[in-house]
C-alpha cells in the first residue's frame, strides 16, 4: 500500500486538509485540526499551492493527479460534476440528466456527498432545483462562501 502524506492549508473557510500519496491526491476537505507530514510529495506540494490559487480568485481548474475511490455510480456522477464550469450552478436533477438516469436524483445527492475531493470535484456547485442551497458537507456556509467567491472572481485571468 501506498504511504499516505497530510498537509493543511489554511482557508478563509478554516483549515483544509490534503491528503495523499505520490501518485495522487485522495481527499481535500475541511477539518478542526491535523497533524501534517513531514516531507510531502510534489503532488500534495502542487495541490496546496492551486488551492491557494483558488481561493485567491486565480485559478478556475485543477491540474494536480488524484484518485477517485468510489463506485462505478460515484464516480460517474463525479466526473459529472467535474464539467460544471467555474462559477455556475445546476441542481441535482441536471447532474442525474447528465449521467443518463434522470430517475436518480436521490442517489446523485448521495453521490455527491460521499465526494472525497471538495472544491476540486466542484459538489459546493450543486443546489436544489428551487435555486435553494441544500446539502453540502462543509456546512451550507462554505457552499455559500464558494459559490459567491467563483461568481466574483469569474472575470479574473485564470489558470
Amino acid at each position: 500500500m501506498n504511504e499516505i502524506y497530510q498537509t493543511y492549508y489554511n482557508s478563509p473557510l478554516g483549515q483544509i486538509e490534503l491528503t495523499g500519496t505520490k501518485e495522487g491526491i485522495i481527499s481535500i476537505m475541511f477539518r478542526e485540526d491535523g497533524e501534517q507530514t513531514k516531507d510531502i510529495p510534489v503532488v500534495l506540494a502542487e495541490c496546496y499551492q492551486q488551492i491557494d490559487e483558488y481561493f485567491q480568485g486565480k485559478r478556475h481548474s485543477f491540474s494536480f493527479n488524484y484518485v477517485l475511490n468510489g463506485t462505478e455510480f460515484q464516480n460517474k456522477v463525479w466526473a459529472e460534476l467535474a464539467k460544471i464550469p467555474y462559477g455556475e450552478t445546476v441542481s441535482y436533477k441536471n447532474i442525474a440528466e447528465g449521467i443518463g438516469n434522470v430517475k436518480a436524483i436521490r442517489a446523485v445527492g448521495r453521490a455527491n456527498g460521499k465526494n472525497m475531493l471538495n472544491i476540486v470535484i466542484p459538489c459546493h456547485r450543486v443546489i436544489g432545483a428551487n435555486g435553494s442551497l441544500t446539502g453540502y458537507g462543509g456546512g451550507l456556509w462554505r457552499k455559500e462562501w464558494l459559490i459567491n467567491h467563483e461568481q466574483k472572481n469569474m472575470g479574473c485571468s485564470k489558470m
